[in-house]
Parts: C-alpha cells; sequence; structure tokens
C-alpha cells in the first residue's frame, strides 16, 4: 500500500466524511459531463452561421471540465491512497486514462483558440473515449474490487429480533478490545466496568478487524481506530471521527442482564423501540388538550 496524503481534515474532506459517502465518484461526474457535452454540441452544431456560438459553448464547457478536473483528481488520490495494493494497481491504470483524458480536451481547447477547430472536435473525441475507458475501470475498481463501497456486514436484519445474549461480562477484558461472535456476525467489544460498547467488527472502509486496533479518544468521545488504514470511529454509534471510511459503523446498544450476561441489539432497534413509545404519549396529550 502506498500512503499519498497524512491524515488530517484536508483528507477526510477529500475522502467525503463530511458527507457520508465518497466524494471521488460525485466530483468526477462534473468534468465527464461538461466534456461530453461539449462534444455533442461538436456533432450537433448547426450550420455556419450558427456555429460560432456552439463553438464558444463547447470551448466553454472543455475549460469548466478541466477546472474541476482538479477537485476531482485530488479526491480520487485521497481514495487511492488509502487502497489495498492491488486495487491501487488499477487504480493507477484509472488515474492515468483519466490523466490522459484531460490532457486531450487541454489540446482541444488550445486548437479552438488557435483557430483549428477541426483538430480540436477530434481532439475532444478522442478525449471522451479515453475518458470512458478509464471511467469502465473506475467502475471496475468500485464494484469489482470494492473500493468505495461500505465493507461493514449488515446488522438492520437483526432490528426485529430484539435482544440477543452476547457474552458473560466477565469473560471481556476490561479497557481493551476484544471481538465476539453473535450468530455469524462478528462484533467488536469493549467493556468499561459495567458498561460495554459493541460495534460491528468488520470496518466499513475495507473490512479491516476493528478488534485488532486501538483505543483512543476524540473530543471526550472514546474511539477505535482501525489497524489497517487508520478509519476512527466513535464506539458510541458508530459514527466516523476520521477517514478514509465514510460510512458509519453498525453499532449495537448493550446492557448487562441480571445473569451478567452481555446482550446486544441493533441501535435502530433502540430508536424504533423510542419512536412507537412516544407515539401513545402525543396521542394522549392530544386527547387531553381536546378535552
Amino acid at each position: 500500500m502506498v500512503r499519498a496524503l497524512p491524515p488530517g481534515r484536508a483528507a477526510d474532506l477529500l475522502h467525503g466524511v463530511p458527507f457520508g459517502q465518497p466524494a471521488h465518484p460525485a466530483l468526477v461526474r462534473l468534468p465527464i459531463g461538461c466534456w461530453t457535452s461539449a462534444v455533442l454540441l461538436d456533432w450537433l452544431s448547426g450550420p455556419k452561421r450558427g456555429r460560432a456560438s456552439s463553438e464558444r459553448a463547447s470551448a466553454t464547457l472543455i475549460a469548466a471540465g478541466l477546472a474541476t478536473a482538479l477537485p476531482a483528481a485530488a479526491a480520487g488520490l485521497a481514495d487511492w491512497s488509502a487502497l489495498h495494493t492491488n486495487q491501487q494497481r488499477v487504480g493507477l491504470a484509472h488515474a492515468a486514462a483519466q490523466a490522459g483524458a484531460t490532457l486531450l480536451f487541454g489540446w482541444s481547447l488550445l486548437a479552438r483558440v488557435s483557430g483549428r477547430r477541426g483538430r480540436g472536435v477530434a481532439l475532444a473525441a478522442a478525449g471522451l473515449a479515453t475518458a470512458t475507458a478509464g471511467g469502465y475501470l473506475g467502475g471496475y475498481l468500485a464494484l469489482r474490487l470494492g473500493a468505495g463501497s461500505s465493507h461493514a456486514e449488515p446488522v438492520g436484519h437483526l432490528t426485529a429480533i430484539g435482544w440477543q445474549d452476547l457474552c458473560p461480562l466477565a469473560e471481556l477484558p476490561d479497557g481493551r478490545p476484544a471481538r465476539r461472535q453473535l450468530g455469524y456476525l462478528s462484533l467488536l467489544a469493549v467493556r468499561a466496568g459495567d458498561t460495554v460498547a459493541v460495534l460491528s467488527d468488520q470496518c466499513s472502509h475495507l473490512g479491516g478487524p476493528l478488534h485488532q486496533g486501538r483505543l483512543t479518544g476524540d473530543a471526550g468521545q472514546r474511539c477505535v481506530v482501525c489497524p489497517w488504514h487508520g478509519s476512527t470511529f466513535r464506539l458510541a454509534d458508530g459514527s466516523v471521527r476520521r477517514g478514509p471510511a465514510t460510512a458509519t459503523q453498525p453499532a449495537f446498544e448493550a446492557r448487562v442482564s441480571d445473569a451478567g450476561v452481555v446482550q446486544v441489539r441493533p441501535l435502530e432497534a433502540a430508536a424504533e423501540v423510542a419512536t412507537r413509545a412516544a407515539r401513545p404519549r402525543r396521542f394522549r396529550s392530544s386527547r387531553s388538550a381536546a378535552g
């Protein structure tokens, strides 16, 4: 793995942590959309008397695509720097194709400015073909190799099941991460005295084992740091404190039974129960107000 960017707020922004999803796929749509529109205008331009206005529009779209390609490339570099080696190889090919497309559209713009429209149109068509090939590699990287998608195991189907026994409290080490199984699910359990915080153990970034990570504090909140790429999650609710992960880590509500057994249920279930419990109170208060 090659680390191109140091961790920090700038890297988190490029990853898309504040938005809850990777920023690169959204940003890359801007230059691709502008360049596609420019090529379509070239192909569909009208007679000579109307060609000047469409040529200005095409040049403007190409220039806008070149301007927006820079932040898209920066976000892609941030994501690429936190991938596995085999993913980074495909990422390099994807980046090379998109860089080639950017150069071709840059040359197309220069040709148009110098009055060589035919060459500019040809270069733009070649640039769009190259960008399309690069887009295919990006899709392969994201969908086949799993870069950018959440790798956390889904737990929403457990919402209706309710409380489940996890393990005796006495078996958990105090103040250290531990892995426990809930059926086929691997969970991270962190004990602090008589309280337990539980998250899905499989990191949402690329599936790293959180129970092998280290505990840390962030703004007074206990967090766990993934040992693979440094993603940091708050133990209380699984929210992302530091990237490269952008998806929230599935979290569980935990309690200790009278028999000393740790019981868990997804936080989604706790929120649903609280919502159902609040509805009758609102209904009764509205009836009382009406009376």
